[in-house]
């Protein structure tokens, strides 16, 4: 985790003035916070295609030929070739990203609900998305996205930094050379995670990994990681994670007492019920874990899934 993972976001997001106003959306939190953790590729598209700063706005407009994108004032002014062509330019830099931060309700940008209208200017509906993200999130269906007001309710926010993090692993010590062994030892450090996310996903993936000579390795890899990906942009619930922590407190039968037990036990209650955030018992089940002499459970990344500096689960926000 000390090498600084790549990973997109909006230009106006770090402080750029390419807003259509000539103004910035800057996120003290990408700026001062993800930024010591993500080296961020920043792009603008509306400027990127040749609109000026400032500029007239422009808006999603559904009608009979799909949605498009078209200025405000002038409505001839139709940009939604030139935004989507674009991002067609830019998929070979998106390629090595392991997430992308988007600007919330913006016609090129947004990646959710943002807002659609007819060409009397009526607001239609809240299903559009950005015309540059639709590519985007089209050809890189698994790649982890948010937008940076999300970013803000704590549960989105974990979401999020988990996916980047399992991706950034997945690409660097599996996708780089695909092996069986390189994807069971991948697995097995992400197994309870993937427990606490979805436990059906987890029950599928079994069968998956149970005969890696059914198909070549490289399409199982593909599978897995789908289904992995798949599992991780499920948010994680206090039932989730306390299915994990019991099932990872069954390996203290023998190396605790009664007493500690009982206070195990009582911690993760109090987790559930939402008295305490997950950090509490976590805490505590990694200190007891430290007498297991098992490196299987010592590399568990459902320990520290991103830099515990983050504070990502001293919240007790649900």
């Amino acid at each position: 985790m000390n090498k600084k993972i790549p990973v997109g976001v909006s230009q106006c997001l770090m402080g750029e003035r390419v807003r259509f106003d000539g103004g910035h959306k800057r996120s003290r939190y990408v700026t001062d916070q993800l930024s010591q953790y993500f080296e961020f590729l920043s792009l603008c598209p509306e400027v990127a295609i040749g609109l000026g700063t400032p500029r007239q706005p422009i808006r999603l407009v559904a009608g009979e030929q799909g949605t498009l994108v078209r200025g405000t004032r002038d409505t001839t002014l139709d940009v939604t070739e030139p935004l989507a062509d674009y991002a067609e330019r830019v998929l070979p830099q998106i390629e090595p990203l392991c997430g992308y931060i988007f600007m919330q309700k913006s016609p090129s940008c947004g990646v959710f609900s943002v807002k659609r209208y007819n060409n009397s200017g009526q607001l239609v509906d809240n299903d559009g998305r950005g015309a540059f993200a639709e590519v985007i999130t089209r050809e890189f269906p698994l790649l982890p996205v948010e937008e940076a007001g999300r970013l803000n309710d704590a549960r989105l926010r974990e979401n999020f930094i988990t996916r980047v993090y399992a991706y950034h692993d997945w690409r660097t010590n599996v996708a780089s050379a695909p092996s069986a062994k390189r994807l069971l030892d991948f697995y097995s450090r992400y197994k309870y995670q993937v427990m606490a996310h979805d436990l059906q996903a987890y029950r599928s993936i079994g069968p998956v990994l149970a005969n890696l000579k059914a198909a070549p390795i490289a399409q199982i890899c593909d599978t897995f990681f789908e289904l992995f990906m798949t599992a991780l942009a499920q948010k994680v619930t206090r039932k989730g994670n306390t299915n994990a922590l019991m099932h990872l407190r069954g390996y203290l039968k023998n190396t605790t007492s009664a007493d500690e037990k009982a206070e195990i036990g009582e911690l993760i209650e109090h987790y559930r019920t939402g008295m305490v955030p997950l950090v509490v018992p976590l805490t505590l089940l990694k200190h007891h874990l430290r007498k297991v002499d098992d490196p299987y459970l010592q590399q568990q990344t459902f320990w520290s899934p991103h830099p515990e500096t983050l504070g990502l689960r001293n919240t007790n926000e649900e």
